[in-house]
């Protein structure tokens, strides 16, 4: 009960339901392998926290917020394929952060049936039954996946990448995490060896070993081509 792409729609007058034909940002995620927990209520916790904490923050850019659809899974409608892009990566430092693994979908939908504003539930569409078929996959090692609408050489593109940053992030230590996830956040390295108490040479060390550039230039290539997408008026 409660995916996007259920057959049953709630038909009484909701002022939190919008009629909608526009094409939306979908984002999907599910948590890769929770059931192997050894402690499935702390794990929750954490979950609901991250995912929480950034529909508080994403704002004005959240249409349908991120809700937790299953024990392991969320979904949710952005504005634009560039915020929904940001969220995910945030989405992605703050899980790593507390021990969990997650994959993820950013595509695109055509909501034919009203918005749910409250609920990223009870809502149709093309795009949301393939960014569902792509996420349930499971396929090993692929973090990010993209579902685009008349965009197959873009979406190829965006896979690849999207592999390319699983891998860099699978070899990442905390420190790494940490301090890639800061510079992204605009801290300068100054302000990170000043607030780890360690030399401006020792932040550069770990920033080359966490292959910030190669990253940093990944995402920023993801952002641009969504960004086309967007100023197309796509999405």
């Amino acid at each position: 009960m409660g995916v996007l792409t259920q057959k049953r729609l709630h038909r009484s007058i909701d002022p939190n339901m919008v009629k909608s034909s526009d094409l939306y940002a979908v984002v999907m995620g599910d948590l890769v392998q929770s059931e192997a927990s050894q402690s499935p209520d702390a794990l929750h916790k954490a979950f609901n926290r991250v995912v929480e904490a950034e529909n508080a923050r994403a704002g004005a850019a959240i249409v349908s917020p991120l809700t937790i659809t299953l024990v392991d899974e969320f979904q949710g409608l952005l504005s634009s394929l560039t915020e929904a892009a940001q969220l995910v990566r945030r989405l992605r430092f703050g899980l790593l952060a507390e021990g969990i693994d997650c994959r993820f979908v950013i595509g695109q939908a055509r909501i034919e049936t009203p918005v749910n504003r409250e609920k990223a539930w009870n809502m149709m569409g093309p795009g949301l039954a393939r960014a569902r078929e792509t996420l349930d996959e499971k396929a090993a090692g692929l973090t990010y996946r993209f579902t685009l609408m008349d965009a197959a050489l873009t979406e190829r593109l965006l896979e690849a990448i999207g592999a390319g940053l699983a891998v860099i992030e699978r070899d990442w230590t905390d420190r790494q995490r940490e301090d890639i996830e800061a510079l992204i956040a605009g801290q300068s390295v100054e302000e990170i060896a000043g607030r780890r108490g360690v030399t401006v040479h020792s932040v550069y060390k770990v920033r080359s070993a966490g292959d910030y550039d190669a990253y940093t230039m990944q995402w920023a290539a993801v952002e641009a081509a969504l960004g086309a997408i967007d100023r197309e008026g796509t999405a």
